[in-house]
C-alpha cells in the first residue's frame, strides 16, 4: 500500500487524528498510546492533500482490545470523513465514501492492516443489522528429514525409524516427530515405505491438523507428494499418515532419482489450526424492504381489465381486447402481423378459427403472466395453439404435462399430435413408454389401430425404436451351440 505522504499532509493528518482519539480512549493509554495508534492508522490509508479536501482524515467508529496467549491486540475501526467532521477548518467538496478498514497491533511490536468484510448493498444483498466475522489462526511450517545410506536399512516389517522432535518455534509446546517404516506396517503394506506425523507432546487435550508429505529428488525438487484431505485431529501419542506412501521398488530405481547418494529426504509440511478469533459489530446501513415483484400479477390484472387495448382477437363469436406490444413481444408470430401491412394491423383485428375460445383465453393469459393455471385440463388444444404463435416455453410446458398423463388408451393420441406439431420431447417419451411393456396392450387400442392407416410412418418409427432398443440389451446366458444340419 502507497504511503507517499508529504510532511506537511501527515503533520495535518496526525492533528486531526489525535483530536479524535484523546476522548475515544480515555482509560486506555496504559496500554497504548495515542501516537502508537496513529501511526497504525497512517500504515491503513494513503490521504492526499488536494484544494479541495484540506481537512480529509480518519474518524474512529470503534477501538477493540483482546488478548491472545502472550500478545495483547488493539484494533480500531475507522473511516474516512472531512471537514467539520474531522475538528478542523477548510473548505471541502462534500464528503468522500465511507471506507472502512481494522488496524490491528500486537504487543510483539507488529503492524499489520486488514479489511474487514462488509456486506455488500447493492439492493439483492440481505443485510443483517448485527454481523460477525469470525478469523481462524493456522500456523504453517515445514521440517525436512534426511535419512542416509537408506537402502541399507534392514528393518524388518513393521519397524520404525523415528526423526527427532520439531515444533513451529522455540516457544511452542507443541511437539512432532515423523515416522517411517521402511518395509511398511503390516502385511498388507509390505512392499512400500509406510510414512507417518506423530504428535510426541502437547498442552491442550487435541490438535488438528492438516500435513503434506513429499520426497526431495537430487535436483532437491519436490516429487511424490501426498497430502491429507482434511484435518485430522491428533491428541498426544497419536499418528496420522500414509501406510503405502511410495513403493519400495520405485524408490530403491536408481533411473528414477529419488535417493541421490543413497540419502532419503523427506520434506514434510504442516498446517495447525490455532485459536479462532471473532469481531462482531452493527450494520449502520439503513435497510430498505423492496416489495416483491408484481410484474406478472400487473399485467395480469391489465388484461382482465381491458384497459388502454389497441387489438381485438375475435374467436367463436367471442372477442378479447388485448395490447399490441404485449403480444409481439412474447410472439414472433404476432410481432409479424403487426409490423408489416397486414390485414390484422389495418384493421386492428386478429380473427382466429382454428383455436377454441377458452384455449385461447389461456394462452392470452401465459403471454401476460407466463403462467397457464389451467394447462392439464386443455394441454392437447394448448400445445397446438403455442406451436402456432411459437410460443416455446409454454409449448415445453405443454409437452411435459401430457407426458405425466401418459396412458395405454392416450399413448397412439398423443403421439399423432406430437408428430403434427413438431414436438420432439414428446414423441420421443411417448415411444418410449409404448415399448417399455405397453407395447402389446397399445396395440390393441382403437387409436393404434387408427393410426396404422392414418399415420403409417409412426407405427415404422415406433418399431424401428424398439428394434434399436432389443439390440442394445445384452444375451442373458452363455450363447447357445449352432447345431449341425445333417
Amino acid at each position: 500500500m502507497s504511503r507517499a505522504f508529504t510532511e506537511t499532509n501527515r503533520e495535518r493528518v496526525r492533528s486531526a487524528q489525535l483530536f479524535l482519539w484523546a476522548p475515544a480512549l480515555t482509560g486506555l493509554l496504559e496500554l497504548y498510546s495515542v501516537f502508537e495508534l496513529i501511526a497504525l492508522l497512517d500504515a491503513a490509508y494513503t490521504l492526499p492533500a488536494t484544494a479541495s479536501r484540506p481537512s480529509l482524515c480518519l474518524s474512529v467508529i470503534e477501538v477493540t482490545f483482546w488478548k491472545i496467549g502472550l500478545y495483547e491486540r488493539i484494533m480500531a475501526l475507522a473511516r474516512l470523513a472531512s471537514g467539520s467532521d474531522c475538528g478542523g477548518g477548510g473548505s471541502g467538496g462534500g464528503a468522500p465514501a465511507p471506507q472502512s478498514a481494522r488496524v490491528s497491533s500486537n504487543g510483539a511490536g507488529g503492524m499489520a492492516v486488514s479489511r474487514v468484510p462488509s456486506p455488500l448493498h447493492d439492493g439483492n444483498t440481505p443485510v443483517a443489522e448485527n454481523w460477525c466475522f469470525t478469523q481462524v489462526k493456522v500456523v504453517k511450517f515445514s521440517y525436512m528429514w534426511t535419512i542416509n545410506n537408506f537402502s541399507f536399512c534392514r528393518e524388518e516389517m513393521g519397524e520404525v525409524l523415528k526423526s527427532s522432535t520439531f515444533s513451529a518455534g522455540a516457544s511452542d509446546k507443541l511437539k512432532w516427530c515423523l515416522r517411517v517404516n521402511p518395509k511398511g506396517l503390516d502385511e498388507e503394506s509390505k512392499d512400500y515405505l509406510s510414512l507417518y506425523l506423530l504428535l510426541v507432546s502437547c498442552n491442550k487435550s487435541e490438535v488438528r491438523a492438516k500435513f503434506k508429505f513429499s520426497i526431495l529428488n537430487a535436483k532437491r525438487e519436490e516429487t511424490k507428494a501426498m497430502e491429507s484431505q482434511r484435518a485430522y485431529r491428533f491428541v498426544q501419542g497419536k499418528d496420522w499418515g500414509f501406510k503405502k506412501f511410495i513403493r519400495r521398488d520405485f524408490l530403491l530405481d536408481e533411473a528414477n532419482g529419488l535417493l541421490p547418494e543413497d540419502k532419503l529426504t523427506i520434506f514434510c509440511e504442516v498446517s495447525v489450526v490455532a485459536d479462532s478469533i471473532n469481531i462482531s459489530g452493527q450494520s449502520n446501513v439503513v435497510q430498505f424492504k423492496v416489495p416483491e415483484c408484481r410484474l406478472s400479477d400487473d399485467l395480469g390484472a391489465l388484461f382482465d381489465s381491458e384497459r388502454f387495448s389497441d387489438v381485438t382477437l375475435a374467436v367463436g363469436g367471442r372477442e378479447f381486447q388485448a395490447h399490441k406490444a404485449i403480444l409481439a413481444a412474447r410472439s414472433p408470430v404476432f410481432a409479424a402481423m403487426f409490423e408489416h401491412e397486414m390485414e390484422e394491423r389495418k384493421r386492428n383485428r386478429v380473427d382466429i378459427t382454428d383455436v377454441d375460445h377458452e384455449v385461447l383465453r389461456e394462452m392470452l393469459r401465459f403471454i401476460y403472466t407466463d403462467r397457464a393455471p389451467n394447462l392439464d385440463k386443455m394441454a392437447d388444444d394448448l400445445l397446438a395453439a403455442a406451436d402456432k404463435y411459437a410460443l416455446d416455453r409454454l409449448k415445453v410446458m405443454c409437452e411435459e404435462a401430457l407426458c405425466l398423463s401418459l396412458s395405454v388408451e392416450t399413448a397412439a393420441d398423443t403421439l399423432i399430435l406430437a408428430d403434427l406439431h413438431s414436438a420432439d420431447q414428446l414423441k420421443a417419451q411417448t415411444i418410449d413408454f409404448i415399448n417399455t411393456s405397453h407395447a402389446t396392450d397399445v396395440m390393441d387400442t382403437t387409436g393404434w389401430k387408427n393410426m396404422i392407416s392414418s399415420h403409417p410412418h409412426l407405427i415404422a418409427e415406433a418399431f424401428r425404436a424398439l428394434a434399436t432398443q432389443q439390440q442394445q440389451i445384452p444375451p442373458i446366458g452363455p450363447p447357445r451351440k449352432r447345431v449341425k444340419q445333417a
